[in-house]
């Protein structure tokens, strides 16, 4: 047998702790998957102006009580059907001028409105200021929006976990109830709940959140059922979880991404049916309005004064681009697998 070979003290000296050694240094941030996925959603420049737009739509909307610079619905039909005005700008569109008989005359100075009576955006048939008029029916759109969205929500996350969590025969059942429901067309609910309640925000707003909830519900019941199989969740029941503490502490948050995603495309549909449903006149009635009664209104002197319908059409566009724009982008955040 060999002899033992002995190293001496000094064989082993301490590193210098001035090279600063990072060899086992972990490179990249320790973050939640929320923040991880606004880290991921500030990349996306298109997405992170759509979200800009959205928010200043929204303070503009529900700020229009203090901003508006007249009564929505004053009327004034002296000043009917006047053209935008902007003090101090001299372009044709914009000036207060209308082509009358071939020749471009002052609607204002024809209409007797005073010098310093103007209209960003013109006025109606009845002399209502547009702009006014937009920002209260931006409102109402975005109020019946959130609030049917609000409902769908909570309705079609706790449908489709319960559904999912249950399994068997109740899940059967449920699924066979979220068929029915979405074999009924909406626009019959619509005209059914105005036959019992009166025209207006309430009985639009349950006719979405009536038919709307079924497409997050069949969502939520899916994951749910790919969810309940992890070990998490399955270590969470050894240990005597209830049901109810399981799904608010482990599935929730892993359905969050779903849930944010859904409400993001369902909110723009919301609008666009109360657009429609408004446009046909079985929507919000009148004085309030609505960007689909607006557009109502705008489309009958189309011909003449296109400016009546220009404006909410194009409010109404950009609302709906931004809210697809944002939730693709968020899409792409809650996705790990999303290439950066």
């Amino acid at each position: 047998m060999a002899d033992e070979v002995k190293l001496p003290a000094d064989s082993f000296e301490p590193l210098d702790k001035s090279k600063h050694l990072d060899s086992e240094k972990i490179a990249a941030p320790n973050l939640t998957f929320m923040q991880d996925a606004w880290r991921r959603l500030k990349k996306n420049k298109s997405a992170i102006i759509a979200m800009i737009i959205l928010v200043i739509f929204f303070v503009l909307a529900f700020g229009s009580a203090f901003i508006s610079p007249h009564n929505p619905n004053a009327v004034n039909p002296q000043l009917a059907n006047l053209p935008p005005k902007w003090p101090g700008v001299n372009i044709n569109g914009v000036n207060g001028t209308l082509v009358q008989a071939g020749s471009r005359v002052n609607a204002y100075q024809a209409a007797g409105a005073g010098a310093g009576v103007h209209y960003w955006l013109g006025t109606d048939y009845l002399g209502r200021d547009m702009l006014s008029r937009i920002l209260f029916g931006t409102r109402i759109s975005l109020t019946v929006a959130v609030v049917a969205t609000a409902v769908d929500l909570l309705i079609g996350v706790s449908f489709g976990l319960f559904s999912g969590w249950k399994g068997g025969w109740i899940d059967n059942f449920m699924q066979r109830v979220i068929e029915i429901i979405m074999s009924i067309p909406t626009l019959v609910v619509v005209v059914l709940l105005i036959l019992i309640l009166k025209p207006g925000m309430t009985s639009i707003t349950l006719a979405i959140a009536f038919s709307s909830w079924t497409t997050m519900a069949r969502l939520i019941r899916a994951q749910t059922m790919e969810l309940k199989g992890q070990e998490y969740v399955l270590a969470a029941q050894t240990l005597g979880e209830s049901s109810i503490k399981i799904a608010f502490k482990h599935l929730l948050p892993n359905l969050s991404s779903i849930i944010i995603i859904q409400t993001m495309f369902t909110i723009p549909s919301a609008i666009f049916f109360e657009a429609f449903l408004s446009f046909v006149g079985i929507g919000i009635s009148a004085p309030q309005a609505s960007l689909g009664t607006l557009l109502n209104d705008g489309q009958k002197n189309f011909q003449f004064l296109p400016y009546q319908m220009w404006y909410p059409a194009i409010v109404l566009s950009v609302i709906m681009i931004a809210f697809n724009i944002f939730a693709d982008g968020l899409r792409d955040a809650f996705d790990p697998q999303t290439k950066e």
